[in-house]
């Protein structure tokens, strides 16, 4: 597949990049990092932008008109988040889970009567959703959930617990994973229900972070009844179901990451070239200039797999295993970006933001301690080196099974 943009994609890609210019909100800094002084304005600040990119036309635009969308390809929608990554990353996390995971796991699998409920609210900032397949005895691991729902008539009564559920505290509704029959085999037992986060029994307890933020949860659930139309892909499909979102979330992940790694990529040159070490700019050491090539190189890999996975989606393929290869780049290089960032800072690294000698606000060593939590978000990179293996590469799933067989 040739990546290069047509001519067509081009002027659209301007054209959006003019009219984001002239509507991102007055207060943004685009360089900054938390600078929303709670959650609570976070969210409100990305209902109020998403509204204003629907009304113009430009959200969900691969979707249908008969959902919200504007009917148009994949590139389309790739060429918006890239530059909406590029410009203003931040005012966007919020939805993040809304469209890389919720949006087209509905699209895919949902009822009609879903579609046409939750999809244009989702497109138009009304819903911020959240994801519930975490639990404390099934991370990785997600197979082992234990979080009940019990069939009473016209609901499924919910009783369990969720954990590590990102912008629980601000969501509408969430995707939860649920164990419908205990008897049957862990893979087999599960189903996917659409949980109103404001039904009675629902509540929500923040996990305080490194960062001192909080925007992982604890969510628990008591006697929570769920309506049965909530129910997607019917009784016993939820693994599969499940298997689809984390697929979607791997490949729009990693089809606007790379845009999102480039401006940081951008931040950090300027950073290596305003910084001084010894009365001389980091840039010129050439140790650190070997982590700046390795940082470039990190975004290029990135990028290129990021167009790999989009070609194969474009083509009318489903999202595979391959995916895990791009968490597994992005995390690491995460990591690798704000660590190299805070040693060529030398003494000034350990300075925070909030202080007049912190260099770039703290964005630095706040994105240090956030990338600490890269390795085990969407999938430790244990587990990820596991399904690159048994999956992608097709090996056993273990010396000591092989041997054996």
């Amino acid at each position: 597949m040739d990546f290069r943009l047509t001519a067509e994609q081009q002027a659209y890609e301007k054209t959006f990049s003019d009219w984001l210019s002239g509507n991102l909100p007055d207060a943004l800094d685009p360089q900054g990092s938390g600078h929303f002084e709670t959650d609570e304005a976070w969210g409100l600040a990305y209902r109020a932008f998403q509204k204003t990119l629907f009304e113009a036309g430009y959200a969900g635009v691969h979707y249908p008109l008969e959902y919200g969308g504007q009917g148009m390809g994949m590139i389309e929608n790739v060429i918006i988040s890239r530059v909406l990554a590029t410009a203003c990353n931040e005012l966007r996390i919020p939805g993040s889970i809304t469209f890389g995971m919720a949006a087209p796991t509905i699209h895919i699998v949902g009822t009609e009567e879903q579609k046409r409920e939750f999809l244009p609210k989702m497109l138009d900032g009304a819903h911020i959703w959240c994801q519930g397949f975490s639990e404390p005895n099934a991370g990785s691991d997600v197979a082992n959930i234990g979080t009940s729902a019990v069939r009473d008539g016209e609901h499924f009564v919910i009783n369990g617990r969720k954990i590590w559920t990102s912008f629980a505290h601000l969501a509408d509704y969430c995707m939860l994973l649920v164990r419908t029959d205990p008897g049957a085999a862990k893979h087999r037992g599960l189903s996917y229900l659409l949980m109103d986060m404001n039904l009675p029994g629902v509540e929500v307890r923040p996990i305080r972070q490194l960062t001192a933020e909080s925007h992982f949860n604890e969510v628990f659930m008591e006697d929570v009844r769920i309506p049965v139309d909530m129910l997607v892909g019917g009784e016993g499909n939820g693994w599969r179901i499940a298997i689809t979102t984390l697929m979607f979330e791997r490949v729009m992940g990693d089809a606007t990451m790379a845009a999102t790694y480039s401006a940081s990529l951008v931040r950090l040159f300027e950073m290596a070239g305003t910084t001084k070490r010894s009365g001389r700019p980091v840039i010129e050491d050439p140790l650190f200039r070997q982590e700046l090539a390795r940082a470039y190189v990190d975004v290029q890999v990135l990028r290129c797999h990021g167009l790999r996975s989009l070609s194969h989606m474009v083509s009318g393929g489903v999202p595979g295993p391959e995916g895990s290869i791009g968490k597994l780049l992005w995390s690491l290089a995460y990591q690798r970006f704000s660590e190299a960032a805070l040693n060529m800072q030398g003494p000034g690294g350990q300075v925070m933001g909030g202080s007049p000698r912190s260099i770039q606000a703290g964005l630095w060593q706040h994105e240090f301690l956030m990338s600490k939590g890269g390795t085990i978000a969407a999938g430790t990179t244990e587990i990820n080196k596991n399904i690159i293996g048994e999956r992608v590469l097709g090996l056993p799933k273990d010396g000591s099974r092989a041997s054996r067989g």
